[in-house]
């Protein structure tokens, strides 16, 4: 059957402005890091995509070495959208990356012009399209001259490959040095992709109020902590195919009882919301003007659905921000 988007699609979502420009992104992005790869079937992954579109989502973001294996969520992307997006390219923001391990040897890792360069046109080829509309160095690269890196970023967008560069997981000094060397070339950095949550808050002291002041935007990655900030775990044990379980980016280790005590707290003051714990992190990511969007995955449509309702929840109150920033620490 031919998709066709609901004609209803941008009523119900918000959008916000990419710092100082002109591009506009959903509060809710979706990003295909984790539950895109050849180990979920296409039909799930399609139906996603297809339901995040309908409710407004029109960014999603993904990055040369999604998986597993490496390359498999473009690919599988560019599949679901030669079928079904193709003639909404225009309404569509979709970004990648690249600056982790994506093949052997010196060239195919970090941030060299000749990696970042070489991964794009690969990431173009996977995914069948002409341009992504933001392309990414991924981390930082202490090895690699920065001048060298916003090089490959200006290339891309000069080339039209990319319409805007952006940087991830950078701190607030390396930003700032990025932005002095993309400016040699005419180039603003549009917007920064850092890890943010309420177990995770480094970016507050010095890399927020950097973007601010360059006009900046930001689109925060793990805003649920990978799973840490929804109701999964709870009840203390790991459920199979969870990502405690299952992945090597979270250690069941990780579930104590002293994520269990805040957890539980935050959990208690989402119910008296109306609120899923998941809901109101996302929530309180976008309590801060400087957040452009929270990215979010999504394994199945009702995860995605659940998630994306946060927008219709009322904002924090004062006795509540207050209430979560005693359990909105580190977790140790």
């Amino acid at each position: 059957m031919t998709y066709t988007p609901d004609d209803q699609r941008y009523d119900a979502m918000r959008y916000r402005r990419t710092g100082r420009s002109g591009l506009l992104l959903p509060e809710i992005s979706l990003g295909l890091w984790q539950n895109f790869g050849n180990t979920r079937p296409l039909e799930t992954q399609q139906s996603i995509l297809q339901r995040a579109f309908d409710l407004g989502v029109i960014h999603f973001d993904l990055a040369n070495n999604y998986g597993p294996p490496y390359g498999a969520a473009e690919e599988n992307f560019g599949r679901i959208f030669a079928q079904d997006f193709r003639p909404w390219r225009d309404e569509m923001i979709i970004s990648s990356k690249a600056g982790w391990d994506m093949w052997p040897g010196p060239y195919g890792n970090h941030g060299s012009r000749k990696y970042l360069l070489a991964s794009l046109d690969q990431s173009l080829k996977r995914m069948g399209l002409e341009y992504v509309d933001i392309f990414y160095h991924h981390r930082p690269d202490p090895e690699t001259p920065i001048e060298e890196t916003a090089g490959a970023l200006a290339t891309a967008v000069h080339s039209g490959k990319a319409l805007y560069a952006g940087v991830s997981s950078y701190d607030a000094d390396q930003t700032s040095a990025m932005v002095e060397a993309l400016a040699e070339h005419k180039i603003r950095l549009l917007i920064h992709q850092p890890s943010y949550n309420m177990f995770n808050r480094q970016i507050e002291d010095r890399l927020l109020p950097l973007l601010e002041e360059e006009g900046i935007g930001s689109i925060v990655f793990v805003p649920l902590a990978q799973g840490l900030l929804t109701d999964r775990y709870l009840k203390g044990d790991i459920p199979a195919g969870s990502r405690a379980a299952t992945s090597p980016t979270l250690s069941s280790a990780t579930i104590t009882e002293a994520y269990l005590v805040r957890a539980r707290a935050l959990n208690e003051i989402a119910s008296n919301r109306g609120q899923t714990l998941a809901q109101m992190a996302l929530t309180w990511i976008l309590r801060k003007p400087q957040i452009t969007s929270a990215l979010i995955g999504a394994s199945s449509v009702a995860q995605l659905k659940e998630n994306i309702a946060a927008l219709d929840s009322a904002p924090l109150s004062e006795d509540e921000l207050a209430a979560i920033e005693s359990h909105a620490a580190p977790l140790t």
